[in-house]
């Protein structure tokens, strides 16, 4: 019996008996994080993406974001958090080891940007001659000119996440509640109450000066997060419904598919005959649309994440809202991870009624309030028409993740989960020990208040204790033959390309491709 079929009335307690040990022992779990290249300064590294590296179009572990110097390491699926960072740690060791060879260049451990140039002179992504690896940089353009380089230079992990068993609909009521009880992630695992002041030069913004080069809110957890992070006002036009599958799409097929003048005016290529963007539409493709979660399916090669999702439904959710944590070598701990898990699954096992506009509307202004304020006494939050204090919400959700936490526990063996909901318990009650109060201690007690004085220098330790755990040789080895055949890999891919760019920028943004076939439709 799956979650959602325990009978009807059924309490978090039946649905949580309903889960098989194989479906708790099935759980799944990978990460993807985002870093820049940084000279020793703290300024933004301009070089290149190391060709030891490989190729970022096909290694299956190294690639790169936005930026050509926004390093992304990904790990494969995992089943237990440790085994995911062992994976992560050897990706961390082996691009580390890559740039030592190659210079003096660090990896950023924060999420909000190092001193960043202008904006035009950010360097975009580079992925070769072929028609995808064009247009992956073409699409980065347009988000360029869309939204403007320096908000893309923000970087954080992605937790990708499944369980067995569970249906599309199921996801979706996840989805629903992750959303509701998102600011609990932001309060106690955002790490970004501060910024370079290059980052907001020439915005507007509620931030505070804290010195001549950092800007902060006091009481801040994650800005990557709030008005300053991922804001659209062309996106603010979009309410996106998480009630079903078939909802979603819609709404997603209507932005990837309708004109937005602004964008319009824009056009696709400039009168050189160069490429601004993809298209003309609200959304150029899936992945430009912003949220603290989505819905996700492994693609075919060329295929639109859309139809995948139409004609295979949900496989696992991607969560996007976890800041770096500069003080974790890699930037996440196993404690965190498994503190998701619980999370996660009490958001698939409590009622998850369907959303509505007025409590979208809710939880946008939750999560701004939480990114900007969440440490601020007595921040008080929207629920249901009501306000109420987000201590008390949150202290509400982590009891009600007591019996999960058991219940992995009783699945994995040990007591790590229930340590971790223990961990989660302790920051919620004091708000000095969460990882945002603790960057702002440290720039204060040790570097003046410089939030780039700070990181530069927790980038450096980082760099230091990464290099003095070298990869064995065999491990090396590998790498060093990952590299290679990615890097053959694409050379292939540029070889066997017959079509002119240009149809084939076309033929991917067709509405045809979003949606499925006649045929398809009554295989799905």
């Amino acid at each position: 019996m799956t979650p959602l079929q325990a009978p009807p009335g059924a309490t978090l307690q039946d649905r949580l008996r309903a889960l098989t040990l194989d479906q708790l022992q099935g759980m799944r779990r990978g990460l993807e994080k985002e870093s820049l290249r940084a000279q020793p300064s703290g300024a933004l590294a301009l070089t290149p993406h190391p060709a030891a590296l490989g190729s970022p179009l096909t290694h299956p572990g190294i690639t790169t974001d936005f930026s050509e110097s926004q390093i992304e390491l990904v790990t494969g699926v995992h089943a237990s958090p440790d085994a995911v960072l062992q994976e992560l740690t050897g990706l961390h060791q082996f691009t580390y080891q890559t740039l030592r060879e190659a210079g003096d260049e660090m990896l950023w451990v924060s999420s909000m940007p190092c001193g960043l140039p202008t904006d035009e002179t950010i360097p975009l992504a580079r992925f070769g001659s072929s028609n995808v690896g064009r247009a992956k940089s073409v699409y980065r353009m347009g988000l360029g000119h869309r939204y403007g380089r320096r908000m893309q230079t923000i970087s954080g992990i992605h937790y990708n996440w499944s369980l067995p068993g569970v249906t599309s609909e199921q996801y979706f009521a996840l989805i629903r509640n992750f959303r509701r009880q998102a600011f609990l992630l932001l309060y106690l695992f955002g790490a970004s109450p501060a910024v370079c002041s290059s980052f907001v030069a020439g915005r507007q913004h509620e931030l505070q000066s804290l010195n001549g080069g950092t800007m902060y809110m006091p009481h801040g957890t994650s800005l990557r997060m709030g008005r300053l992070g991922y804001q659209s006002d062309a996106q603010a036009s979009l309410n996106v419904s998480y009630n079903s599958l078939e909802g979603y799409a819609a709404s997603l097929q209507d932005a990837l598919t309708r004109p937005y003048p602004a964008y319009e005016a824009v056009g696709i290529r400039n009168p050189g005959g160069d490429y601004n963007q993809l298209a003309i539409t609200l959304l150029q493709i899936e992945n430009e649309f912003y949220g603290t979660i989505r819905p996700k399916r492994v693609i075919h090669p060329g295929e639109r994440p859309l139809h995948a999702l139409r004609e295979r439904g949900v496989e696992y959710i991607e969560v996007r809202l976890m800041d770096l944590d500069p003080f974790e070598t890699v930037g996440i701990n196993a404690q965190t991870m498994r503190f998701i898990d619980v999370f996660l699954l009490h958001c698939l096992l409590t009622d998850s009624p369907p959303d509505t506009p007025a409590e979208i509307a809710e939880l946008k202004h939750n999560q701004h309030q939480t990114a900007a304020r969440g440490r601020e006494p007595g921040m008080l939050l929207q629920r249901a028409g009501r306000e109420v204090r987000l201590t008390e919400w949150g202290a509400e959700v982590l009891a009600q993740c007591a019996p999960i936490a058991a219940a992995l526990d009783a699945a994995q063996g040990g007591t790590q989960y229930q340590a971790a909901l223990a961990a989660a318990q302790a920051g919620l009650a004091d708000a000095d020990t969460l990882p945002s109060a603790r960057v702002l201690a440290a720039m204060r007690q040790d570097f003046g208040d410089s939030f780039v004085g700070f990181v530069r220098a927790q980038s450096l330790k980082t760099q230091a204790a990464l290099q003095a755990q070298p990869l064995s040789g065999e491990q090396l080895a590998q790498f060093t033959a990952l590299s290679q055949q990615s890097l053959e890999a694409q050379k292939k891919i540029e070889a066997a390309d017959t079509l002119p760019f240009e149809d084939y920028r076309q033929q991917y943004v067709s509405a045809e491709r979003l949606q499925l076939s006649p045929l398809e439709a009554a295989q799905a």
